[in-house]
């Protein structure tokens, strides 16, 4: 028997029993398609991490307060727990004339709802100096941005995200109109628009985010007032040359600010771009291996699916394999039947498994679900190793029975009812 012929009689035999060999395959379809789009969603998650961190501007490295030790407990506190860095610390860092740093700039951040133009949304306040439009590359759609007058003046100016600008002012221009800033219930504040942040695109923050003079409010809240008298601040973003030695500048700043803090151990983190682009892809990637091993798990359900029918198919045609037998059917002969069979199934539910979970990366791609815009991205190489692996699932899982059938005793099988 042929290899051709052993297929003929496999669709056959496919064809003759459909419902079952639809249930068979069923498993298999699943399992490729669920390893296709997961792995996707991975991929994606991985390249939107990704592209926010590299939104937030280019060559900048990050600093913020952590890591300190607690005296009386041994402890450390975690990023952005502690109350280390202040204002005063980015006037500490240009002063120290690093080479190849071309400009530092504090923030601090708050949850808080805006109110303008009828309408309100949820919104993150970021409390700037003059200097952060230039170190976080941010381009201005209308009007203009906060400037070292509106600072000095503590002006109750603001500048709207692009998002923000569209929710609260759909219809018209927004420079000029008031916005009011809700801090929970205790705190409110007017603020009066005088710019609006192009499009960045993606998921980057800046688009939902509203941008305030710090000392517009470092007065008017206690709690941003440090013990030691200085205003609190949550990051330092600092732009750098895309040409320096990110561990020379990194260990210079550490040196500047430790001095000014006048401690023996950082009570501060720094990280660049890079930095968190390596973290947040070390924990992307453990998420599609996570993904991707879960949904194998189904693929070798399919198999033991795959298996037990064509237990159940080699008991049923004992007959047929006895006739077969008889009239000169060899062993091998036998063997190639079934593994054909089984492998007819497992590649053409493989085929589907592709196109199925192909069409739910692409369908789902771009997509808001459960208020995450979800990206996908397809991998030729995700979709080559559910497709191999379907198969040798389909070649291993056919096998057994497959040998079973072909050491039938041909007239022990002729009797059979």
């Amino acid at each position: 028997m042929t290899i051709i012929d052993a297929i003929k009689i496999a669709f056959r035999s496919i064809y003759a029993n459909r419902l079952r060999s639809l249930l068979t395959a069923l498993g298999m379809i699943i399992g490729v398609a669920s390893v296709i789009a997961l792995i996707a969603i991975g991929q994606g998650t991985q390249q939107g991490v990704k592209q926010e961190i590299m939104g937030l501007g280019s060559n900048l490295i990050f600093i913020q307060p952590g890591s300190s030790t607690d005296q009386s407990t041994g402890s450390k506190g975690g990023r952005g727990s502690s109350t280390t860095l202040v204002l005063s610390d980015v006037d500490a860092i240009m002063d120290a004339e690093i080479d190849g740093l071309y400009g530092a700039s504090g923030q601090i951040n708050f949850p808080a709802q805006a109110i303008g133009g009828g309408n309100n949304d949820r919104v993150d306040v970021v409390a700037v100096d003059a200097e952060y439009a230039y170190v976080r590359d941010l381009n201005m759609e209308y009007g203009s941005f906060i400037s070292d007058n509106d600072v000095t003046r503590k002006a109750m100016n603001i500048v709207l995200g692009h998002a923000i600008a569209d929710s609260l002012f759909p219809t018209g221009d927004p420079i000029g109109e008031n916005v009011r800033i809700n801090l929970g219930s205790r705190f409110g504040f007017n603020f009066r628009v005088i710019g609006v942040l192009s499009e960045s695109g993606g998921q980057n923050v800046q688009d939902a985010s509203v941008y305030i003079p710090i000392p517009s409010l470092m007065n008017r809240l206690r709690f941003l007032k440090n013990p030691t008298g200085g205003t609190t601040i949550q990051q330092i973003s600092i732009k750098i040359d895309e040409n320096v030695d990110e561990v020379v500048i990194k260990s210079e700043l550490e040196d500047v600010l430790m001095m000014e803090h006048a401690v023996l151990e950082p009570d501060f983190i720094i990280n660049s771009q890079n930095d968190l682009v390596s973290a947040a892809s070390a924990v992307s990637k453990t998420l599609s291996i996570l993904l991707g091993s879960i949904a194998g798990i189904s693929l070798i359900v399919g198999g033991i699916g795959v298996m037990n029918i064509m237990l159940v198919s080699v008991t049923e045609r004992t007959r047929e394999i006895g006739i077969r037998r008889a009239v000169g059917a060899l062993s091998k002969d036998i063997r190639l039947q079934f593994i054909s069979e089984a492998l007819v199934v497992t590649i053409g539910a493989g085929i589907i498994g592709v196109i199925v979970g192909l069409t739910i990366a692409i369908v789902i791609n771009g997509r808001v679900i459960a208020g995450q815009q979800m990206i996908t991205v397809i991998e030729l190489w995700s979709v080559l190793v559910a497709f191999g692996v379907s198969s040798i699932v389909g070649l291993i899982s056919g096998s057994y029975p497959a040998h079973r059938a072909s050491m039938l005793d041909p007239i022990v099988a002729l009797r059979s009812d």
